[in-house]
């Protein structure tokens, strides 16, 4: 259920996972610093103030960020994923280190974890709504500013992934890379860079392994 609660925190937490205050996401968003204030999340006489849609919205084309990012913050459920040959884990996931991701064996043919080697993260949404999610743990500063040595992105392989996602694509030359879907038609995929020192890729759907959507990570 959507509750008063739920949505200022999906906000809150949407903010902070692009390094804003609540007041740099509504200025970003060309709305007003205060818009999402504690202070504004109910009136005099205590009833609650909702957010509105166009406020929603703009905050999300602003960060880049889809309904289903938003969903997610609120804990909602997206469609469940197959289970791939790792069996599931009751309260963790599977963790790789991204040096090691291009390594034979961890993967199947659709990009699920599989094989021996893995270790285990907490996962901050339950297991049983996403069977066949894994962690990749950044090494390296190749993803600054975003993504900084050490951070855990959590992986959905078999997702659907749209212009504008951040997705983690596997190359059939064993070359694992974190980018920007800028543009994906039937011969090539188009990938803008996280780091704006590194230039962006354009690759051939057939040397593509496999393409699995970033869904959080932890920052």
């Amino acid at each position: 259920m959507f509750s008063h609660d739920k949505i200022w925190d999906a906000i809150d937490q949407l903010a902070r996972h692009h390094d804003l205050t609540p007041s740099g996401l509504a200025r970003k968003a060309g709305l007003d610093p205060t818009s999402f204030n504690k202070s504004k999340r109910h009136s005099a006489d205590g009833r609650m103030r909702w957010p509105s849609t166009e406020s929603i919205h703009k905050i999300l084309g602003a960060t880049g960020s889809s309904i289903e990012d938003f969903m997610s913050f609120m804990g909602g459920r997206r469609n469940a994923i197959p289970d791939g040959n790792f069996p599931p884990q009751l309260s963790s996931i599977p963790l790789l280190g991204f040096a090691q991701a291009g390594a034979g064996g961890f993967f199947d043919d659709g990009g699920f974890p599989a094989g021996q080697g893995w270790d285990v993260v907490d996962f901050p949404v339950s297991p049983a709504q996403k069977a066949g999610c894994y962690a990749l743990e950044v090494q390296g500063e190749s993803m600054m500013p975003l993504y900084r040595d050490g951070d855990v992105l959590i992986v959905e392989p078999g997702a659907q992934v749209r212009r504008g996602d951040r997705v983690v694509v596997k190359t059939r030359e064993a070359e694992v890379m974190a980018k920007v879907l800028v543009r994906q038609t039937p011969k090539t995929i188009e990938l803008s860079s996280l780091n704006p020192e590194h230039p962006g890729r354009t690759i051939d759907m057939a040397d593509v392994e496999w393409i699995a959507r970033i869904i959080w990570a932890s920052q």
